[in-house]
């Protein structure tokens, strides 16, 4: 017999399964397998039923929907397909069916829904044993030369994103060991191989694996490209066309300071929804689909297994000492100077794009004052 402790945690457990969009079937198995928790479907259902959590009834309102679409268009959601766009919904507590998001978007973003949908993508054959049998670890460069570097691992066979990190800077061999050595310790372990670019970053990488190819995490930063990233390197260019940006380490070190916290949180976004989408069936019949947090979590499903491989905590101490962890944002004189000016002035944060790009102008304007008026 369950608590009334144990009954809360398993209820909440269920709400978030489903908020997260999945199938009562993949809802049970988690709580199962990741929970220690084994109840009927019918009782799953009395439970969904009695907390208001239903997929077909009391489906939020299609003008909240639309106007929730219009938002996410304002920003990198320009870049989302019908099937990411819904699972952003769900996300964002918005019960809705893709058919409804799919005609939204359409609607709204008609020239976008034809450009994406002429894309064609040909995949290359892989094979992986399960998750963490090969962790896939790279750097993506393209908002360097705006300062902002990103570091990415995606686990190989369930192509879960293990983490997606966006710093100063990403060729650092310490700060990526800090990511790796983070993701062991949340993981409870390492993983069985890793593979990687020769890059100056991962020259005294904690773990090394010979590969011929780190094909899957490549693939998918054309995926972080097109849902999020696009549109930042459109806005950091008109900054640059508007004679805001110039490539100097003063504009740099602002863009880390303004923009680097709204990156990350997109980021975070862009990890939950494509862990919790649903991959579609390939070609290649050696690889599983499905949602790739629910094939990292439940690998038995797909006839593999965890190989994650346990690490001696006293070894993981001694790492950490070698590693580097993101501290301040941009240099640290420049990140104090900008607080002085923001409080002087009574500028502040904010998670809006269009606020932020005037709180990156007015500071730069701010600087190249001080800097003129120095001797």
């Amino acid at each position: 017999m369950l608590t009334v402790l144990q009954i809360r945690i398993m209820n909440s457990h269920i709400a978030e399964y489903f908020n997260r969009g999945f199938t009562n079937e993949e809802i049970l198995a988690l709580l199962a397998e990741s929970h220690g928790i084994t109840i009927s479907l019918r009782t799953l259902e009395r439970i969904l039923h009695n907390n208001r959590l239903w997929r077909r009834k009391n489906k939020t309102e299609v003008g909240e929907v639309a106007a929730f679409i219009q938002a996410q268009l304002a920003t990198s959601g320009q870049c989302h397909g019908y099937r990411w766009m819904h699972q952003k919904c769900w996300m964002n507590g918005i019960v809705t069916d893709r058919e409804t998001v799919r005609l939204l978007l359409r609607l709204f973003d008609g020239e976008g829904v034809d450009l994406r949908s002429r894309r064609r993508l040909r995949r290359r054959v892989y094979h992986s044993r399960g998750p963490n049998y090969v962790w896939h670890i790279d750097g993506y460069d393209k908002l360097k030369p705006f300062g902002i570097a990103i570091s990415g691992c995606i686990d190989g066979f369930s192509r879960s994103v293990i983490w997606l990190d966006a710093y100063k800077t990403n060729n650092d061999p310490r700060v990526i060991a800090g990511y790796f050595m983070d993701a062991v310790i949340q993981k409870g372990g390492c993983p069985d191989r890793v593979r990687l670019d020769l890059g100056t970053e991962n020259v005294h990488h904690v773990i090394f694996g010979a590969s011929t190819g780190n094909q899957r995490i490549e693939r998918w930063w054309l995926i972080l490209r097109s849902q999020c990233i696009q549109c930042w390197i459109e806005l950091f260019d008109k900054l640059r066309e508007d004679g805001h940006f110039s490539d100097s380490f003063l504009d740099k070190s602002l863009v880390q300071f303004c923009f680097l916290h709204i990156i990350q949180e997109e980021l975070n976004e862009v990890a939950l929804a494509w862990n919790d989408h649903r991959m579609r069936p390939v070609h290649n019949s050696r690889s599983p689909h499905g949602r790739p947090s629910f094939m990292y979590a439940l690998p038995d499903i797909y006839g593999a297994r965890d190989c994650l491989k346990h690490v001696d905590m006293d070894k993981v101490e001694a790492c950490l000492e070698e590693c580097v962890f993101k501290d301040f944002p941009c240099e640290q004189d420049v990140f104090h100077l900008c607080v002085e000016l923001m409080s002087e002035h009574n500028l502040d944060f904010s998670d809006d794009v269009f606020h932020t790009v005037d709180l990156y102008v007015k500071l730069r304007q701010l600087m190249l004052t001080e800097l003129e008026l120095l001797p």
